[in-house]
Order: C-alpha cells, then structure tokens, then sequence
C-alpha cells in the first residue's frame, strides 16, 4: 500500500523540549520531523503534534514548533494518541484514513499510537528515522515490533516520495532542494 497526500494525516507525537535532547540521534530526529512537516505544508496534508505533559516535559521542540500550522499542538497525558478522546477525535474529522507517524519516544508513545490507529481501522506508516527512543535499542525492537503488526516502517524520504507521486511538479521542485 502507498501513502496517498490525498488520504494522509502526519502525527509529530511528542517531540518536545525536555525529551529531544536525551534521545538517541536527536538532529537526526528533528532534520527528518522538519523535512515530514514541510513537506505535509506543501502538499495541504493535515498536521497534529501531540505534547506529553508539556508543563513538566515542554512544548514541541522549537525549530519543529515553528512549523506547526496553527492549532496542531494538542496536549495529552494518555501514552497513545489513540487513547487520548481529543486527538483522536481531531483524527476522525480530518477525515483521513491514512496516518503517518513520528516523534518520541519510538518504544512507548509512538508505538502505542500506531497500533492503537491501526486497531481502530486506520492504515498507519511511521518513519523510522524521524523516532527515537533514549536507548537505539529501544528504538530497534519498536520498530521491528511495529512491522510485526501490520505497520508499515518506512524512512522519511520514502513518505515524501510516495506523497510526491510523481516528478516533475512544482511541488517536487521545491521538495527536492530540501532533501539534497
């Protein structure tokens, strides 16, 4: 199955200023994150970030923040955005039945998300290197959990393309400067 830009909603799940920096690979994390989020502007694909108990844990990491449309930030105290009534709602209105995924950390909050939308009836890719966990363990066996159940794991630049589609277009022009 490919990601349809028609049919995509991306999910930042907690990407926020007391959680990046301890992750592993951090840059890596947020260049990928920022690269989804511009791309998902481009191409009018719905943006949702979630923030973790942003009063201890901190809003979305600031590079990442700027880029958020306005009201995309929604804060959550469930580990899965899937549990959490007011995101998961915001997901069923968008209409969307496609969600790509992202953030921090890849073994708790973001794994818990995918399945619990892939439980729900949704087709769920997450790009695996636009997460982290605080150990690349950690990281590791997400992952390969996640494939195990039917997600689709996936690097960024493959989330890009298949939104793309084609080559050629404006949209393309202005998507492959970033990613060179």
């Amino acid at each position: 199955m490919l990601i349809d830009a028609s049919r995509s909603l991306f999910l930042l799940v907690d990407v926020q200023e007391g959680l990046g920096p301890v992750m592993a690979e951090p840059r890596q994390v947020y260049r990928n994150c920022a690269l989804l989020l511009r791309a998902a502007a481009r191409l009018d694909v719905p943006v949702l970030a979630s923030e973790q108990y942003p009063k201890g844990l901190g809003a979305t990491m600031g590079e990442l923040r700027g880029l958020l449309p306005e009201g995309a930030a929604m804060e959550k105290l469930h580990f899965s955005c899937a549990a959490d009534p007011a995101i998961a709602e915001r997901v069923r209105q968008s209409g969307r039945d496609q969600i790509v995924v992202a953030g921090i950390e890849a073994h708790v909050c973001v794994t818990q998300t995918a399945l619990g939308f892939k439980a729900a009836g949704f087709q769920v890719f997450v790009a695996h290197d636009a997460c982290s966990s605080r150990l690349a363990v950690n990281h590791a066996v997400a992952m390969a959990r996640l494939a195990a159940n039917g997600i689709d794991v996936m690097p960024t630049e493959s989330v890009v393309f298949e939104w793309l589609h084609r080559a050629g277009t404006a949209e393309f022009k202005d998507l492959i400067a970033l990613i060179k």
